[in-house]
């Protein structure tokens, strides 16, 4: 099932943000521990398995993305955490895009498999794919990876997003490139944008409001809550280079920060 990394912050960062968060009831943890995160686990480790050994003869990713979808599904059912999308029609407007969402929580990957009605790529750090079963499930249903040991090889694998995107799979990216620490927004890296620009295909912010206080960084305990993902307005590139990538990106990041200041309360 799919996966991420990042970059870890500072232990004092760690620390700091642990005193913003309210304490949680004992009973919460005890559900977690004994109940929710072992069900998560199988669940997770069940659909994973039938995913690898479909994508031995799934090789357009159709099926595997469809497993993917009843696993976010069942992810969100344990978590008790019903989703809200809001102007879903957007998503309609265009066949291909890159779709640029916030990053608050590990929940936010199943949030978006479960509620997006297409089959579409994510992106990835290039060294799970040498990850046993990991690295299997990303070659196999077609995920980008992206390689960060230079400047010439992210270049690259932005290079294989454009290409995806010019084949006609959209693409879902966190363009923060890692959760939030405090449930705020963080910088945006440029690279949906200019993967979007290289690709003429509209890029669409996408909000989520509730996942961090669902399950935030550094905490492996759930607190069930209604989640939201509103779509916003998709931007168009067309006319637009390669050297409008970081203002674009500076105009998803305020379309993301103004939506979820106005629907977190």
């Amino acid at each position: 099932m799919p996966v991420e990394t990042e970059i870890q912050p500072p232990e004092e960062e760690r620390a700091a943000t642990e005193t913003l968060r309210p304490k949680i009831p004992l009973a919460v943890r005890w559900l977690t521990y004994l109940l929710l995160l072992p069900l998560i686990a199988g669940a997770t480790a069940f659909f994973g398995s039938i995913s690898l050994l479909v994508g031995l003869w799934d090789k357009n990713g159709r099926e595997q993305h469809a497993l993917a979808r009843v696993w976010a599904r069942v992810l969100l059912r344990i978590a008790f955490a019903p989703v809200k999308m809001e102007h879903a029609e957007r998503l309609r407007a265009h066949e291909t895009a890159v779709y640029a969402s916030n990053h608050l929580s590990y929940y936010d990957t199943p949030v978006l498999f479960a509620k997006l009605p297409f089959q579409f790529r994510i992106l990835a750090k290039a060294p799970l794919w040498k990850v046993p079963f990991i690295g299997w499930y990303l070659e196999r249903s077609g995920q980008v990876p992206i390689d960060q040991s230079s400047a010439r090889a992210g270049v690259a694998s932005l290079g294989r997003g454009a290409k995806t995107l010019e084949a006609g799979m959209p693409l879902v990216i966190f363009p923060e490139g890692g959760r939030a620490a405090t449930g705020e927004l963080q910088p945006m890296a440029a690279g949906a944008a200019w993967m979007a620009i290289r690709a003429q295909v509209p890029i669409v912010p996408m909000t989520l409001v509730g996942t961090y206080e669902l399950l935030p960084i550094h905490v492996y305990i759930l607190r069930p809550r209604p989640l939201k993902l509103i779509v916003g307005e998709p931007i168009p590139t067309a006319g637009m280079t390669t050297k409008d990538a970081d203002a674009l990106m500076e105009r998803v990041r305020g379309v993301i920060h103004e939506t979820y200041i106005a629907n977190h309360g």
